[in-house]
């Protein structure tokens, strides 16, 4: 197997930055999954055991210059490696200023993703910083854990209002509850609500856009919602909201819209769409 690549725009290292700070703050672990034209990061937990799945896809033709693989064999010409995205983050701190980033497979004691990073001298010489992030390669027999999870057959589906608002809002809320109800119709209403013993503390939010999904090419635009529903009536579930906190907080990445899809007391998708990176992060409901 074999994977480089090269990004020389500082805008793209530094978007690349972003995303995998990003990434980061939602994993501790998580698998890249590098194919010929796309790069993406995985975490697989199982939500019925109250874990979280994250889907994050880039294209590679929007970050690098240079780009080359190859994968395990012909037929299945894809690297899946296990990595603690915060080693990355530290690596690309050190190149907001480069003049450029090569990332190579490479195997020192253990396979590596070692970062070049050429950094501009004043002397005219070039200076270049070598890190290796230590990676695990996953074989074979396990890719199937990391497809990409199936669009829930939600209830409502919302475009949320500013993550900077709401983090604001689950922040103050973070005091009262561990847990947070999220609720929203096909109105353009969305309710996040926690209760304790003595209180209910409630935040509304409305003239919301409600998407309309096509299920062929999952995009979205104005207006309509996913299943013969009232619109009135709303769809809520119960969350962690440490987690929904860390998912607002991490989103370095300044999405264009961010859309809430509901599957009534089952699960909460959000999906972030960027020029391009998307986001998927699918968070369990926690019974009361």
């Amino acid at each position: 197997m074999r994977f480089r690549g090269k990004i020389v725009d500082v805008g793209c290292i530094q978007h690349f930055t972003r995303v995998i700070s990003m990434v980061a703050k939602l994993a501790k672990n998580c698998t890249v999954r590098i194919t010929s034209s796309k790069i993406y990061f995985i975490l697989s937990e199982r939500l019925v055991n109250g874990g979280v799945n994250i889907w994050c896809e880039l294209s590679q033709t929007n970050f690098f210059s240079e780009y080359a693989m190859d994968g395990l064999s012909e037929e299945y010409n894809e690297i899946f490696l296990e990595v603690v995205p915060d080693n990355m983050v530290k690596c690309l701190k050190t190149a907001q200023t480069a003049k450029s980033v090569k990332i190579k497979l490479t195997k020192k004691h253990s396979p590596c993703l070692t970062f070049e990073v050429e950094l501009p001298s004043l002397t005219g010489h070039s200076r270049v910083v070598t890190h290796d992030v230590p990676v695990n390669v996953i074989p074979r027999r396990l890719w199937d854990e990391f497809e990409e999870p199936e669009m829930p057959d939600f209830d409502v589906s919302i475009y949320m209002p500013s993550l900077k608002v709401l983090r604001n809002v689950t922040d103050k809320m973070k005091n009262l509850n561990n847990y947070v109800t999220i609720a929203a119709n096909g109105s353009g209403e969305m309710v996040l609500k926690v209760e304790t013993d003595m209180a209910s503390v409630s935040t509304h939010f409305g003239d919301l856009s409600n998407p309309q999904w096509s299920k062929e090419n999952m995009s979205a635009a104005a207006n309509s919602q996913p299943k013969d529903r009232d619109p009135e009536k709303f769809a809520e579930a119960r969350i962690d909201i440490r987690k929904f906190s860390q998912f607002l907080s991490g989103q370095q990445v300044n999405p264009e819209r961010v859309i809430c899809n509901i599957l009534d007391n089952r699960v909460v998708h959000f999906f972030l769409l960027h020029d391009d990176v998307s986001l998927q992060y699918f968070m369990p409901v926690i019974s009361s």
